[in-house]
């Protein structure tokens, strides 16, 4: 059965909270700042959706609604998003 059917329903506004605070602490972790609380929200909310898929990929669960689990799979593609968000800048 596919992982996205029995994952809870996750609103907009629950993606905005973990996206924002995933979105800080991967700024944090990648770069010592934030990016400014609108790209950290967007990355936050990328790297939520890049980490679930990742993390779907290894055979785990992915995003599962706001708890601390989801909150660990959004900072880690946070970090992700944000590493190749500067390494397309640099160039």
């Amino acid at each position: 059965m596919d992982n996205v059917a029995t994952a809870p329903y996750m609103g907009i506004i629950s993606w905005i909270i973990l996206g924002l605070i995933a979105g800080f602490i991967g700024s944090k972790i990648v770069n010592r700042t934030g990016e400014g609380i609108l790209l950290d929200v967007v990355l936050g909310v990328v790297g939520a959706v890049v980490g679930g898929f990742l993390f779907n990929l290894v055979g785990a669960q992915g995003v599962t609604g706001l708890n601390l689990w989801s909150l660990l799979v959004a900072v880690i593609g946070a970090v992700v998003v944000l590493g190749a968000y500067r390494l397309i800048l640099r160039r």
